[in-house]
């Protein structure tokens, strides 16, 4: 990724995550439902969006790239596309394509977790510095739950 040094300062930066979200051939986008839960977390000054593009892979394997600031009637997300540091390199989407299937479509969201800036800041102020960083997905937190509850 690609970092705009006049939007982006260190000083005052907090962890940065990514998603990609594939929506096979004919069905929904990034529209709806989960734009009003994106717009209401930037509202509420939970995150900070950094990029947010929509992948298209035709059934060729060609790339077509949807930017946000293309598209005129952005409802709810049009308050995002002004804050937009547009950290995507042609390179992530070129990546990002390669894990698609052929037809779909993918909604590629980069953010700041403001929340934490303040945190973040002041640990690299000390002198610490991120060495490991990581998630842990939802669906295998459920199933180890489950498995661990089964087993008493």
């Amino acid at each position: 990724m690609t970092e705009r040094e006049t939007e982006l300062n260190d000083d005052e930066l907090g962890p940065i995550d990514y998603i990609v979200v594939e929506f096979p051939a004919g069905q929904s986008q990034l529209t709806g439902e989960a734009a009003a839960e994106l717009a209401a977390l930037v509202a509420s000054e939970t995150i900070r969006v950094l990029d947010l593009v929509i992948v298209h892979k035709g059934e060729d394997g060609s790339i077509d790239v949807d930017e946000i600031e293309d598209h005129t009637d952005l409802g709810e997300l049009g308050e995002i596309e002004a804050t937009l540091a547009e950290v995507l390199a042609e390179e992530d989407l070129i990546h990002i394509a390669a894990a698609m299937e052929p037809g779909s479509s993918a909604g590629v969201l980069v953010w700041e977790n403001t929340w934490a800036a303040p945190f973040a800041v002041a640990v690299r102020r000390n002198g610490g510095q991120l060495i490991a960083s990581g998630r842990i997905e939802t669906q295998a937190l459920i199933a180890s739950m489950s498995s661990e509850s089964e087993g008493e």
